[in-house]
């Protein structure tokens, strides 16, 4: 799930703080300053760096197992890797250590040394688990990680371990989340959007206000991996919870955002226009700073293996960072080119008037397809057949 550098954006309107759609920072790289073109950097790269962990979550994108693979990139592999990131220059990309669980990377922390003294910017999604301590906590803070990635996926221990498949994993992520507190170490939390958790979101909210909580970002279930044993909400539920999502952003004491629902993109729009909101302050919001941004197109992700896809839920390999630079592949790769060319589409997201804006889930659409380009199935919205200005909506 998606894990972003620590920034907050808030609306000028009454201090109105408005949710962004899969890139909260869209508008600058962390540590840089100047616009981004994401046909030319991307604004996250995750780095799967192991498919080894402890837990069998029964949405896992990575199908992780106890041990590592054999195949996965060496040290100096990792370290080749992490020079291609940093070639990609100003403004560099933000890295998203992945798994798998990167703890058990026994090399974990030289390479974020190392992805720090090339420039690099670094967070990580660790699983929790009894190694994710009060120490190992406190030396990620030393190695100079800017924020973390927990999952919660149920408002008490028997839901959340429905879906994560281990006992106790409940209270090893309260723990966790309250040790990152003391620590002041920036946490974003996790959580998995489907039939079996959507009824539960308002009081995994109400928990989350008595944590010290960055951002909260609601995944939308893409059936990849592990993800097929759980069903997605309804076109018409996602709908209904992105209007809830928006209204609970308005006083939320955090952050939200939503992952793998480009839609909310639209919903949050006519929101605001609808509310009078000016043109001005619209393009200050969050939401309108993600613009545009989808897999392999702002995101990039390298397996444990090196090859290269769009986005870790969209698992089609468009090279391998063992034999191709991972700059070329980004800047080059007819199908990233492709991802970044909303005309490309097909069917009804193609024809969509929102479609520079949103672009739907291309990793939705290859899951239910087996073509990155299709239409996304989860939006219920029928375009109108015109493409224009976000802004001159109406």
């Amino acid at each position: 799930m998606t894990e972003i550098p620590h920034r907050r954006f808030v609306s000028s309107n009454g201090g109105v703080q408005l949710i962004s759609s899969d890139a909260e920072n869209s508008g600058r790289s962390a540590g840089n300053s100047g616009p981004h073109n994401f046909a030319k950097n991307p604004m996250l790269v995750y780095w799967e760096m192991t498919q080894a962990c402890s837990l069998a979550c029964r949405h896992c994108r990575a199908e992780a197992v106890a041990a590592p693979h054999a195949g996965e990139l060496t040290h100096t592999e990792g370290e080749t890797l992490l020079r291609q990131i940093a070639a990609f220059g100003k403004p560099l990309p933000h890295l998203v250590l992945t798994g798998g669980d990167p703890l058990r990377r026994p090399d974990l922390y030289s390479l974020i040394d190392y992805a720090h003294a090339l420039g690099l910017t670094v967070s990580i999604t660790p699983s929790a688990t009894p190694d994710l301590t009060f120490e190992a906590l406190a030396k990620l803070k030393d190695h100079g990680i800017e924020s973390l990635g927990l999952s919660l996926d149920g408002s008490s221990a028997a839901r959340h371990e429905a879906v994560r498949g281990v006992d106790n994993c409940y209270s090893w992520t309260i723990r966790a989340a309250k040790d990152a507190g003391k620590l002041e170490l920036p946490i974003q939390v996790n959580t998995l959007v489907s039939q079996e958790t959507a009824d539960d979101l308002p009081a995994i909210y109400e928990l989350l206000t008595s944590l010290k909580v960055m951002r909260w970002s609601l995944f939308f279930l893409i059936a990849v991996g592990r993800g097929r044993m759980l069903q997605p909400v309804s076109p018409e539920r996602g709908e209904e919870l992105m209007h809830w999502i928006y209204d609970l952003a308005r006083v939320a004491p955090f952050s939200i955002k939503t992952t793998e629902a480009p839609s909310y993109r639209r919903v949050a729009l006519n929101r605001m226009r609808a509310e009078g909101m000016p043109s001005a302050e619209i393009q200050a919001t969050p939401v309108y700073r993600g613009f545009g941004i989808r897999d392999g197109h702002g995101i990039l992700f390298v397996s444990h293996k090196g090859d290269i896809y769009p986005a870790g839920f969209l698992p089609l390999t468009v090279g391998n960072a063992r034999i191709d630079h991972l700059v070329d592949v980004y800047r080059d790769a007819p199908m990233f080119r492709a991802l970044r060319a909303p005309s490309q589409f097909k069917g009804k997201c193609g024809q969509c008037e929102y479609r520079a804006l949103c672009g739907g889930s291309r990793a939705r659409a290859f899951a239910h397809t087996g073509d990155a380009l299709a239409s996304d199935p989860f939006c219920p919205y029928e375009p109108v057949g015109r493409a224009v200005s976000p802004l001159a909506m109406r």
